[in-house]
């Protein structure tokens, strides 16, 4: 693991590493594989910041399902501006079908509330969350995540998968911002 790393205007400390991540993730695959065993589950990953996760998640995942991709945002660059953008939708028929919205984060919660609402409209079978990281500190709205990797403090973070204003989505650990 790198000892810092300068992003932008930023230096950001090592918090997660890799062997870490990979060991939470597929933890969190033999828990889905067991769970949902017999529901064909969709894998709807959250882009951008997800890619990563749901990449090495499906990996791991053993049961029949099917993965898809919706991009939704309520950030600019480290703060939550709290307005939900859908950009790119879900074209699947989901009636019926049990979803696991697979997100890097839940942060105050509001992106994945409007998501879940959203998807009720579809009339799936269920809907669950897997998520790489959660701040519970800074939820803002009562979500029930049924699945994720690490409970963190309220910090900002970067690296696997997740950026700051477009940047550090290639490194391999997660790293907290120090200054």
């Amino acid at each position: 693991m790198e000892k810092e790393v300068k992003i932008l205007d930023r230096t950001f400390v090592p918090f997660i590493k890799e062997e870490e991540i990979h060991k939470r993730v597929k933890q969190l695959a033999e828990k889905l594989n067991e769970d949902l065993k017999d529901s064909n589950p969709i894998f709807l990953a959250v882009l951008s910041g997800s890619f990563i996760f749901a990449a090495d998640l499906v990996r791991e995942i053993t049961i029949p399902s099917q993965i898809t991709f919706v991009k939704v945002s309520s950030y600019r660059g480290t703060q939550s501006t709290g307005e939900v953008r859908e950009e790119v939708s879900v074209s699947e028929n989901l009636e019926g079908r049990t979803i696991v919205i697979v997100e890097d984060i839940v942060d105050s919660g509001t992106t994945m509330k409007h998501m879940v609402e959203l998807l009720k409209t579809k009339h799936p079978k269920e809907i669950r969350i897997c998520s790489l990281l959660v701040k519970p500190g800074n939820l803002r709205v009562p979500l029930n995540i049924d699945y994720y990797a690490f409970s963190i403090p309220n910090d900002f973070i970067v690296g696997y998968g997740l950026d700051y204003d477009h940047q550090g989505r290639n490194l391999r650990d997660i790293y907290v911002v120090k200054d």
